[in-house]
């Protein structure tokens, strides 16, 4: 069978060129269903902005059908990404796909799909950019001369182990490069397919070259499916994280974002039933809402959870000093004020009574080895 014909048997249509057509802001309900953004308003950057209109034809009274998900090759030419951010871990990552079809309503990166002349609303998680020679551009890149060793992080923009890496291993193929050039990497990720792949990331995890996060939201399967409608749900990632515990790949698991009002409650329960899954540290991200995720998020808020917007927002702003979002470095992850400050002790008791983020040491990066090609100078040593 071939790809065109796999792809569209998955429910996939596969773009080797241009972004498809743009969408009006307004989606019918039954078209967007199971997905995760309720309109599809044009980025920041474009000078036009589109509304649907009844012409009188009656021609939006008919039922549209289901948005399809696209997939679009990316050409990319490198595939490491670097960041000089102060406030966070790593300095080195990369991004099989470039838009996440999980469609959480909350994601932080949804304002990069603005970069590419799309929709951060709905097309963000129906319009995936794929980068097949993913592989190929990282074996180029770690046998650069230049290149030095430091751990790779996965998953910290969209994620790598999203529904399509089941047809296009893209983040698979990533991994055996890794594994035999020997570089550490770290992976993040709301999938519980990341377990398929225990067979490159625990002999990896022996050598201390690999480590694992799953985000676990909330444990309540019905406000997973909205806030996050095609990822998996808390019980398989919570079984992901036994897996991976299992197989001694360090686990952490990520409560993020933390939502006051919303989530924040379970916070206490998550983290148990992660220690109780072998979750072995964890880690928590107070909710951010960039550019136009505050839009979308408070449209969600008020169709999905509308008892409870008002007051979630009001939380949410005096976490940001009275904004929706607070950019600063330092600040961004964790907010400030007192309902910042409360969800950090709690993290942080609930940690300690736990056993959770005890002594734990950094990936090794000693052991990468730049693999000679075919007709390369060898070294004596």
């Amino acid at each position: 069978m071939g790809r065109n014909a796999v792809t569209q048997r998955l429910g996939y249509e596969e773009h080797t060129g241009g972004h498809g057509l743009r969408d009006t802001p307004g989606v019918h309900p039954d078209a967007r269903r199971g997905r995760g953004a309720l309109s599809n308003a044009v980025g920041r950057y474009e000078r036009e902005h589109r509304l649907a209109d009844d012409d009188g034809w009656d021609n939006l009274e008919e039922p549209p059908p289901p948005l399809r998900t696209q997939m679009i090759r990316d050409s990319t030419r490198s595939i490491i990404a670097r960041n000089t951010s102060p406030d966070i871990g790593f300095d080195r990552s990369i991004n099989p796909y470039r838009g996440c079809e999980h469609g959480c309503t909350y994601c932080f990166a949804r304002p990069t799909h603005a970069y590419l002349g799309m929709s951060p609303g709905l097309d963000f998680e129906r319009k995936i950019l794929f980068k097949p020679d993913a592989a190929i551009l990282l074996e180029k890149e770690l046998r650069a001369g230049t290149y030095r060793c430091r751990a790779m992080a996965m998953g910290t923009n969209t994620d790598p182990y999203q529904p399509a890496e089941r047809h296009y291993q893209i983040t698979r193929a990533v991994l055996e490069v890794l594994a035999r050039f020997r570089h550490p990497v770290g992976i993040v990720t709301k999938s519980a397919l990341i377990s398929r792949d225990l067979d490159i990331l625990a002999p990896m995890a022996a050598d201390n070259l690999a480590k694992a996060a799953l985000s676990i939201t909330t444990l309540d399967h019905h406000l997973a499916r909205k806030m996050e409608p095609r990822a998996s749900t808390p019980t398989r990632r919570l079984q992901a994280v036994r897996e991976l515990s299992a197989a001694g790949i360090p686990t952490t698991v990520m409560f993020a974002p933390l939502i006051p009002g919303l989530n924040d409650h379970e916070l206490e329960a998550v983290l148990t039933a992660s220690k109780a899954a072998g979750a072995t540290s964890a880690g928590y991200v107070l909710l951010r809402l960039p550019l136009e995720v505050k839009d979308l998020f408070q449209e969600w808020l008020a169709a999905e959870v509308p008892e409870r917007a008002s007051r979630v927002m009001t939380l949410i702003r005096a976490t940001r000093a009275g904004k929706d979002y607070d950019a600063k470095w330092g600040q961004r992850q964790s907010g400030t004020g007192p309902i910042a400050e409360a969800a950090a002790d709690r993290f942080r008791l609930t940690c300690k009574r736990l056993g959770l983020n005890g002594e734990r040491s950094p990936l090794d990066t000693s052991k990468f080895k730049p693999l000679a090609l075919p007709g390369d100078q060898l070294t004596l040593f």
